[in-house]
């Protein structure tokens, strides 16, 4: 993240103010990997952007959760309603999500995320992994207390679902290496407000030596 004069000011102010503290890792993390499908990661599609440095380090953070048998989570978006009604009001703010239809490659994951056999794959309508999904569930009967989020986008359902995660009573932790946008001073803004109100921001590294000092289960 570019801290310039002015965004140190800014971390300076909200520090004052009592923002930005540490949740910290709890005992039993996963990961979710959110939406890093071929739709978002062709930088010459509709909805792409280039996602390469982000995809190269979220296969280190899975090869680590997978080292570990920790639960690893990848999530899609797609629509099945040829009118693109089960997009709702959503179809009428961006016409992006004509691009994620169903049974199509553009909703499969990016080839170079290779999902293992066990890892949960998640279809969802909007832009939180939790909102009209079985996350939460799916989460709890695992013992889960913190979520590692990796994928795209900062300012879209990485936001979203950190959110959402928070408000579940989970320990969000956004992996800053593994999330990605298609705008730079959108996916800046969104980090310093996840770390100031909703989430740990955390770095690759800072995620693996965590990962890496956890029991093998």
């Amino acid at each position: 993240m570019n801290d310039g004069p002015e965004m140190s000011s800014e971390h300076a102010f909200f520090a004052e103010r009592g923002f930005g503290l540490t949740i910290g890792f709890g005992r039993r993390p996963a990961v979710l990997v959110v939406d890093m499908i071929q739709a978002f990661t062709d930088p010459h599609a509709m909805l792409g952007a280039n996602l390469d440095a982000q995809i190269m380090a979220t296969l280190i953070l899975l090869a680590s959760a997978r080292a570990r048998d920790l639960p690893v989570l990848f999530s899609t978006v797609s629509y099945d309603d040829a009118d693109l009604r089960d997009a709702g009001i959503w179809a009428l703010k961006q016409r992006g999500v004509m691009a994620l239809r169903a049974g199509t490659p553009a909703v499969e994951l990016d080839p170079r995320l290779q999902r293992l056999p066990g890892e949960s794959w998640l279809v969802k309508k909007y832009a939180s992994c939790f909102f009209g999904t079985d996350l939460t569930s799916r989460l709890l009967s695992q013992g889960v207390d913190t979520l590692l989020l990796a994928g795209c986008t900062t300012s879209g359902c990485i936001r979203a679902s950190a959110v959402d995660a928070l408000q579940t009573g989970l320990r969000p932790m956004v992996v800053r290496d593994c999330v990605g946008d298609r705008s730079q001073a959108a996916h800046d803004q969104s980090l310093f407000d996840l770390q100031a109100k909703y989430a740990d921001v955390v770095s690759l590294g800072e995620a693996c030596r965590y990962l890496e000092g956890l029991p093998r289960t």
